[in-house]
């Protein structure tokens, strides 16, 4: 038994077919000579025809791209399950790998090794490591000058603002140096 067939006006456009273009011009047509031959009429229809021949073509292009990817996604297929396959016979289990899932080969030397918060976090301590020995270095070389933190007004002069900023806002706990020396005296 056929199934009553859906007229090509009533279609999606993204299911019509080349057959489905040629039907509406059929009737296109039909329906244009059912008017007569009138000048306007003339100059309709061959913007019509235009409009069809480009439509005609639209459907043939969707039409390749449509088995393109058919045939794209049947590779595919054929390549993952040999993947499988092979890994399976290298004693690897058999998992199922859904679309949602990350796969990563534990014997690639470049794989993800860290999570981006986690890069972010030592990127972010590694930047607070390299201020704080910055201000030790600028500390070290006052001590090796000759000043002490209680007379460091001369050295002052030398420092940038922001190291400056940072070096008054340690002085109320011990300077790193002075820890460091308390540390190594131990």
């Amino acid at each position: 038994m056929e199934e009553p067939s859906v007229s090509p006006f009533e279609k999606d456009p993204a299911e019509l077919s080349v057959e489905d273009v040629y039907d509406i011009s059929y009737v296109i047509g039909r329906d244009l000579l059912k008017i007569g031959c009138r000048e306007e009429v003339a100059d309709l229809q061959f913007k019509i025809v235009r409009v069809l021949e480009v439509l005609e073509s639209l459907v043939n292009q969707q039409n390749l791209a449509v088995e393109e990817l058919k045939l794209e996604r049947d590779n595919l297929r054929t390549e993952v399950e040999r993947l499988v396959g092979e890994g399976a016979r290298d004693g690897q289990s058999t998992q199922q790998i859904g679309s949602d899932q990350l796969v990563i080969d534990l014997k690639d030397p470049n794989r993800p090794r860290f999570t981006l918060q986690e890069l972010r976090d030592v990127l972010q301590e590694r930047n607070q490591l390299k201020a704080q020995l910055l201000l030790a270095q600028e500390e070290l070389q006052l001590f090796k000058s000759g000043l002490h933190p209680q007379s460091e007004k001369p050295a002052l002069d030398g420092m940038s603002e922001d190291n400056k900023r940072k070096l008054s806002d340690a002085k109320d706990d011990k300077t790193t140096v002075r820890r460091l020396f308390s540390f190594s005296r131990r």
